[in-house]
């Protein structure tokens, strides 16, 4: 990762203050009884090198621990796992669990993908990666063609959205891209799923975008980042950004799902991260 630690010293205080399975019912017995806590939701990528093993194990699991929404993502089994979307929604169903949002690839057949998301109630279908672009203008291009995909997506009965990365904020010709994925887009038609992660890892003060656009970032990636010169995703907690006093403020701006993702596993494990991110995601209660 091309960054030092100078670089993300530089953000604001909000950020500063603060690869087995194993065995199932050994983890059960780990987890926390069920507290009267605000939902929140997990982003299944944070065990792609478990979750293909056996889906429905890894998800019976996860609701144990607490979570209660997911948000799934463009796996080698599809972003239902394999049973298809009535057959994904039956299990969410029975493990009173939602899945409110997924990752795909919004470029290509989206008009049935958004048929199939929305026949469930899928609310949010989100781009994740669209890479580092030439130029400016090819960033406005994309600015423009993420309003006719949200077109797409509304008339199908679902949302979209947009998921950032840290190249979005590299000056272009004296503007940020970011700014422009965010002004050139209709708020009507593309709502924006903040990567708190990636937004501290760039240097940037998360708060003061969520309050220069209110009701724009309406997603977001709980995501720690640790201290160091190469600095890698964490346990929730254990890192540098503020989720105390960041979440609140993302809430009273339209921040409406909070989705722990995680991406680095040192000393730890999935699965043991995925439990230690509910405790901690229970103990805030935003």
């Amino acid at each position: 990762m091309d960054i030092t630690r100078k670089s993300f010293l530089k953000t604001s205080g909000i950020l500063m203050s603060g690869a087995a399975l194993g065995t199932l019912p050994f983890l059960s017995s780990c987890a926390s009884p069920e507290l009267e806590t605000s939902p929140f939701g997990l982003q299944l990528y944070t065990l792609r090198d478990i979750i293909t093993d056996d889906p429905e194990a890894v998800l019976r699991q996860i609701a144990e621990f607490g979570y209660k929404q997911i948000e799934s993502y463009a796996g080698p089994m599809g972003i239902y796992w394999g049973m298809g979307n009535i057959g994904f929604k039956q299990l969410m169903d029975e493990l009173d669990m939602t899945m409110i949002s997924s990752h795909e690839n919004v470029f290509e057949d989206f008009e049935r993908k958004a048929s199939e998301a929305a026949e469930i109630g899928v609310e949010y279908l989100i781009c994740p990666w669209i890479g580092r672009q030439e130029t400016l203008d090819d960033y406005k291009e994309m600015a423009d063609r993420f309003n006719q995909i949200g077109e797409q997506a509304n008339a199908a009965g679902v949302k979209f959205a947009y998921h950032n990365h840290e190249y979005t904020f590299e000056e272009m010709d004296g503007e940020i891209p970011q700014t422009v994925l965010m002004e050139r887009t209709e708020p009507d038609l593309v709502e924006h799923q903040m990567d708190i992660y990636w937004y501290a890892v760039a240097g940037q003060d998360p708060a003061e975008w969520i309050r220069k656009y209110p009701n724009r970032f309406t997603t977001c990636h709980v995501k720690d980042l640790a201290n160091g010169d190469d600095p890698e995703s964490t346990i929730l907690g254990n890192g540098t950004i503020n989720f105390p006093e960041l979440l609140p403020i993302a809430k009273e701006n339209g921040m409406k799902y909070f989705i722990v993702e995680q991406e680095a596993y040192t000393g730890t494990t999935p699965m043991d991260a995925v439990r230690e991110n509910a405790l901690y995601m229970k103990e805030l209660n935003i």
